[in-house]
């Protein structure tokens, strides 16, 4: 640790004990003293979220939008260790334009219920309700309320597109799952960060002008690994490695700024920022490249472009730069299918509508099913809750406000991790990509905290009078129970129940589209939302 300079230990010295202690209750916030109720709350809404996500997760029998591709691929991962062509019959090496560790996920489902229904989306109903306990938690520690953790929870586990997308084999759910560990562990880690600086102000002798440094950080490095996880399911991933090592530099600056540290801002860059880098880059790429292991120990007739650069007759252990140009080759070929995936699509939809849910994605639709009426549709829409995702907006420019007026490093949190998940989509719009809803789906998590942040300020401080905590309550009250109404009236067409055309019609909202220009061969008469 390094010296202490002769000023700082004279200021340190002659700071009464009531200084010294005030600083510390600064940079350690209490957690709410409700002992286990802050864990069984939680489980409690988590249980219902995971009945609810498991109940009847079978229908559709057949497999819905891109579980065609992903269950196929996580089954051949099962069995072979890469994926194959899906229209080949002796096994040839597939394509693939994402990376492995998601379907892995999957895969573990296959593993334990076969390749059914059941195999392909069991996963997704584990890491989805797995999801929603995390942000309850989170929440609870982020804004020191079990309370308002809870109502986070509660959000999450009514959100249609997180529901729809807990019972699809498709990969944002287990995206949004390691993007919001990774947060937690961001969380967890400022704290403990919090905390020990807050314990090196009791031995002054070892406390340097600008701070000690705060050692090894296991949370940083979880962060880190989770960060990794989550650029190894999708690309996606890689648009919060920035973002959150911006967060912990500026959280570990206000941290030595309270502590009294010259210059807070380049001392956590020098004491904290450097060593961060090796979780938030070296780890991150150390756990992207590990996911595909399965690709690695592979050979060329089963993995693509994996000898692509060895010669007839050399082994690949002997010549691994030629199998690492393979494999960089693979990954240019991802990325050259992205950049030109411009497809038309009839549930296509741009990121300046996502937040009024303008382009809801239909994965199924039929109307066969006994409906007890002549005309029946049997609809799975991924459609996120109006009464939560309309409530969006106001709740960002509250959290904004918070964050610029009030400097609340939560709400600038929040925005920052939301943003970190919105904002890249406007420079894919700008290169014409075909882009759907559902790619909202990592940022949930933070748009229900902007959410629950809001409805914090709405209840009121605890101090606060009786009559504004009653009015604020009951305003927190009827609101929560619209999202939960409202996630009930549109479960029927989240969930793919059979309903009369008439009661299947109620629920498509909006019917302003030239339903002409939207048709496919799942839903050929269906009006768009909007």
């Amino acid at each position: 640790m390094a010296s202490m300079s002769g000023t700082a230990v004279e200021r340190v010295r002659s700071a009464p004990a009531e200084t010294l202690q005030r600083i510390r209750d600064r940079l350690v916030r209490p957690l709410p003293a409700d002992g286990w109720w802050g864990w069984l709350i939680p489980l409690a809404i988590t249980a219902v979220a995971l009945f609810m996500r498991l109940w009847r997760i079978t229908r559709p029998q057949s497999k819905v939008f891109d579980e065609t591709y992903y269950a196929h691929d996580a089954w051949d991962l099962l069995h072979h260790g890469v994926e194959l062509d899906a229209n080949s019959h002796d096994h040839a090496p597939g394509f693939v334009a994402h990376p492995p560790l998601g379907k892995w996920a999957i895969a573990l489902g296959e593993w334990i219920w076969g390749n059914n229904p059941l195999g392909w989306r069991f996963s997704a109903a584990i890491f989805g309700s797995l999801a929603i306990l995390m942000i309850a938690r989170i929440g609870r520690r982020l804004f020191r309320s079990t309370l308002l953790g809870c109502i986070a929870g509660l959000l999450l586990a009514f959100d249609g597109l997180e529901f729809v997308q807990s019972r699809t084999s498709m990969l944002d759910i287990f995206l949004m799952f390691w993007v919001l560990a990774a947060f937690g562990c961001l969380v967890l880690d400022r704290d403990q960060g919090r905390k020990r600086l807050a314990d090196a102000l009791e031995a002054p002798l070892d406390f340097a002008s600008r701070g000690p440094w705060l050692g090894f950080r296991p949370w940083r490095w979880a962060c880190g690994f989770c960060l990794g996880a989550a650029f190894a399911t999708k690309w996606d991933g890689i648009f919060w490695v920035p973002a959150f090592f911006v967060l912990a530099l500026f959280w570990d600056a206000g941290a030595r700024r309270v502590a009294g540290a010259k210059q807070p801002l380049v001392s956590a860059l020098l004491y904290d920022g450097l060593f961060a880098l090796v979780p938030f880059v070296v780890l991150v790429a150390a756990v992207y490249v590990a996911s595909w292991t399965g690709w690695f120990v592979s050979d060329g007739a089963h993995a693509w472009n994996h000898d692509r650069y060895v010669h007839s007759g050399q082994s690949w252990f002997a010549h691994d730069r030629a199998v690492l140009g393979g494999w960089w080759r693979y990954h240019w070929e991802m990325w050259n299918f992205h950049r030109h995936l411009d497809a038309a699509h009839p549930y296509l939809s741009r990121p300046y509508g996502w937040l009024l849910l303008a382009r809801p994605v239909s994965y199924y639709y039929s109307t066969s099913g006994d409906c007890g009426s002549v005309s029946c549709a049997q609809e799975v829409v991924a459609l996120g809750t109006p009464a939560l995702w309309w409530a969006v907006i106001p709740a960002l420019v509250a959290c904004i406000w918070r964050a610029i007026g009030r400097l609340d490093w939560r709400a600038a949190a929040v925005v920052v991790s939301f943003l970190a998940g919105f904002l890249p989509w406007f420079w894919a719009d700008h290169e014409h990509r075909t882009m759907f809803l559902f790619y909202m789906l990592p940022a949930l998590p933070f748009m229900v905290l902007a959410v629950t942040l809001t409805l914090g300020l709405v209840l009121g401080r605890v101090y606060a009078s009786a009559l504004r905590r009653t009015v604020g309550s009951v305003a927190v009250g009827a609101y929560l129970l619209a999202v939960i109404a409202t996630f009930g009236y549109l479960y029927p067409v989240l969930a793919g129940q059979v309903l009369t055309y008439d009661q299947w019609h109620q629920r498509m909202w909006f019917h302003n589209c030239d339903t002409s220009k939207n048709r496919d061969q799942h839903h050929e008469d269906a009006p768009c939302w909007i």
